[in-house]
């Protein structure tokens, strides 16, 4: 498997000049234009504003905090449905609030309190990410606010309220404007091309439809029906691809509603290859046969209809209507022979629509959901992250550490030789340190070379506007920028943010030299990138090029080890604890093929976009995988409602399965026929995983 995931390695010039260039081209500096957002820019350039314009007014120095916080909370957005980013924005905003004022109170008692309640305190924003990809940029987020909040020591409570109340106040108010003044849809685009595939595909199966009615056995009408559909069903699917994948880079690899997206894709495009093998068989197929394709088809059609208006509007309405729809559909498959082709055809398909309805359930795609859809508890989903990376496997706890040791020095003279501008040097490190070395090495070069040209903008502007009202209304263009440009390329949005904060300074100390500002900042952010790289490259360093075509099996065997133990736990032939151990196995290999995968989707160049993509399908399976086990596992009454010998012939074959992939096989056997929901969504993942390689191999 590994070999279809990594190139072959490049022969090297013989011109170190030539080698050079070649390292320079592999370094994941690209743009990705698709993810420009002008109104995002505009949406946080205006929660900024208003309260700067407030300030102005009123000149009341806290403001500023309130300013800060908006700014924040609006880069904290994750996207996707209100229900899930209001809590994300809403615990940023309060927690930031808590830590300026407790991280300010503490600076008070000395470097003695403020700097280990400090380091532990970056360690924990570091760690949270174990909990996703909107856990970690809130996180990264927070590792701002506390090293700003240790720059100053608050002398009472009562001071400290005030700090707390304008952050929280600052961050309610861009939830306001985000939530609901003006609202967003950043995954709305690629919901429409993935439904567009749906509604593709829903003509080609009304034209078969048509062709079967019509009685043709002509080889030409067939033909024509093969050249009109399969090519636009196929360019449709490329065209919704670029599209995915694109969300999939501005919005992280383990975001659940990218996956989402990418699973409905992925799903389609095995529709579609079903529907191809369909037509071929009932081009020769007798009457019978014909018969029951007919009306497999007339429901299909409006049930792909169906299924592409869910996709975009996210509505639950029709679910029954598809539910209804699929177990017609089953029955009248189950009218032929067992061993009839289009029976098997047929029910491969109807698999698939199976994972699209579950798909358009939001809750069903949560990893560990009940069988009823329903979300994890609150306590399940704090404590299963937390114990299956409190391990030294774990590379978010290595990370974690790593962050924790170098900025403790930073922190310390930050302290001790306090000035206005060496927070940077902190900051620097704690946001450009990665995971691994080639991400800190490629982000220390973006934001080294963003800071040192973007300080060259904010003289250029520091120039012309002079007064602290004609300052203020060039922040707006130069927000906008940075938040329209901060998913196209990390290095615009530092270009873009750095004169934006060298002003923001200017408005709060009248008078300094935008020359000395922008020179303090590109000097502490040199310093902080190069620290940051030494630190990453000292401390644990994880040297990987090729982790991805390595994570992909241990993932794939380790969730299937644990579907095992769980069906053998249902026997009684398993402990509770090698359950929990099979888990913790499962979710530290999950973890480490999301981060590899997170890795590689900064890399224009890396060698198979397509195997690229089949490892985050493949990712996302897993995940559901581990969901219908667990769910299984807390489900006391499930064991009897199937025979003991049909458990464990489920048990062996998805043992014998995932094994099977896990060693670079895409052919399985025939998955067994009794079953329940539960335990048959589960092969239906195993039968997408290996549909997905047999395609990559192919």
């Amino acid at each position: 498997m590994t070999s279809l995931l990594v190139s072959p390695p490049r022969k090297r010039g013989p011109r170190p000049n030539s080698r050079l260039r070649e390292h320079l081209r592999q370094l994941p500096l690209s743009l990705n234009l698709q993810a420009l957002s002008l109104a995002e820019g505009l949406r946080a350039a205006l929660s900024v504003a208003v309260i700067i314009a407030l300030n102005e007014y009123l000149q009341w120095p806290p403001l500023g905090e309130a300013a800060l916080a908006a700014l924040l909370t609006c880069l904290c957005d994750p996207g996707g449905p209100i229900r899930r980013r209001v809590p994300v924005l809403l615990a940023f905003t309060l927690v930031g609030g808590l830590a300026t004022a407790g991280i300010g109170l503490a600076r008070g008692g000395g470097i003695v309190v403020a700097l280990p309640l400090g380091v532990f305190a970056l360690f924990c924003a570091s760690f949270v990410r174990i909990y996703g990809q909107s856990a970690q940029q809130v996180g990264a987020l927070l590792s701002t606010v506390l090293v700003l909040a240790l720059d100053r020591a608050l002398p009472d409570v009562t001071q400290a309220g005030i700090m707390a109340a304008t952050f929280i106040g600052g961050g309610l108010w861009a939830v306001l404007l985000t939530m609901v003044i003006w609202r967003l849809h950043p995954f709305l685009p690629a919901r429409r091309r993935v439904a567009q595939v749906y509604r593709a595909l829903s003509v080609a199966v009304g034209d078969l439809q048509a062709l079967l009615l019509a009685g043709g056995t002509d080889e030409t009408a067939w033909t024509a029906h093969a050249q009109l559909h399969w090519q636009a069903v196929r360019t449709t699917i490329e065209a919704a691809r670029e599209i995915v994948l694109d969300t999939l880079r501005a919005r992280g690899a383990s975001n659940t509603r990218a996956q989402q997206g990418l699973i409905r894709l992925e799903t389609s495009d095995q529709i579609f290859g079903g529907m191809i093998a369909f037509s071929d068989a009932l081009e020769r197929g007798d009457a019978r046969q014909r018969a029951v394709a007919e009306r497999l088809l007339r429901r299909l059609r409006p049930l792909l209809l169906v299924l592409a208006q869910s996709i975009v509007t996210d509505s639950t309405k029709s679910n029954r209507q598809i539910a209804r729809a699929i177990a017609a559909m089953a029955a009248d498959a189950a009218t032929l022979p067992e061993a009839d082709a289009i029976r098997g055809i047929a029910e491969q398909i109807i698999d698939r629509l199976r994972i699209a309805y579950t798909l358009a359930v939001p809750a069903n795609f949560l990893p560990g959901a009940g069988l009823d859809g329903s979300a994890p508890s609150l306590r399940e989903r704090l404590l299963r992250p937390l114990q299956a990376n409190l391990i030294w496997r774990s590379p978010a706890l290595r990370h974690a550490l790593r962050s924790a040791v170098v900025a403790a020095p930073a922190l310390a003279f930050t302290m001790i030789w306090f000035t206005p501008y060496d927070h940077w040097l902190t900051i620097t490190i704690v946001m450009t340190m990665q995971p691994y070395f080639g991400l800190t090495y490629t982000r220390a070069l973006e934001r080294i070379g963003g800071t040192v040209a973007g300080g060259l903008v904010a003289v250029l502007v520091g120039l012309v506007c002079t007064t602290p009202i004609s300052i203020a209304i060039a922040m707006f263009p130069l927000c906008v920028a940075a938040l329209a440009v901060r998913a196209v390329s990390f290095g615009l949005f530092i270009v873009a943010l750095t004169p934006l904060i060298v002003l923001l300074v200017d408005l709060g100390q009248p008078g300094t030299s935008e020359w000395l500002i922008a020179g303090m900042r590109a000097l502490f952010t040199v310093l902080g990138g190069v620290v940051a790289v030494v630190g990453c490259l000292l401390l644990w360093p994880s040297w990987e090029p090729e982790r991805l075509g390595q994570e992909m099996p241990n993932a794939i065997g380790a969730q299937g080890r644990y579907a095992a133990t769980v069906l053998s736990y249902l026997l009684g032939e398993q402990p509770i604890i090698a359950v929990e151990r099979a888990r913790r196995a499962a979710g530290i290999a999950s973890n480490s093929l999301e981060a590899s995968i997170s890795r590689a989707l900064l890399e224009p160049v890396f060698a198979s976009r397509q195997a690229l993509e089949a490892a985050m399908v493949i990712d996302a399976a897993l995940r559901r995988c581990a969901g219908r086990s667990t769910a299984m596992m807390h489900d006391p009454a499930i064991g009897s409602t199937l025979p003991r010998a049909t458990w464990q012939t489920w048990r062996d074959w998805i043992a014998r399965s995932t094994a099977a992939l896990a060693a670079g096989g895409a052919r399985l056997d025939a998955r067994p026929t009794a079953s329940v929901e539960a335990v048959a969504r589960i092969g239906r993942q195993i039968e997408l995983i290996a549909g997905t390689l047999e395609r990559l191999a192919g």
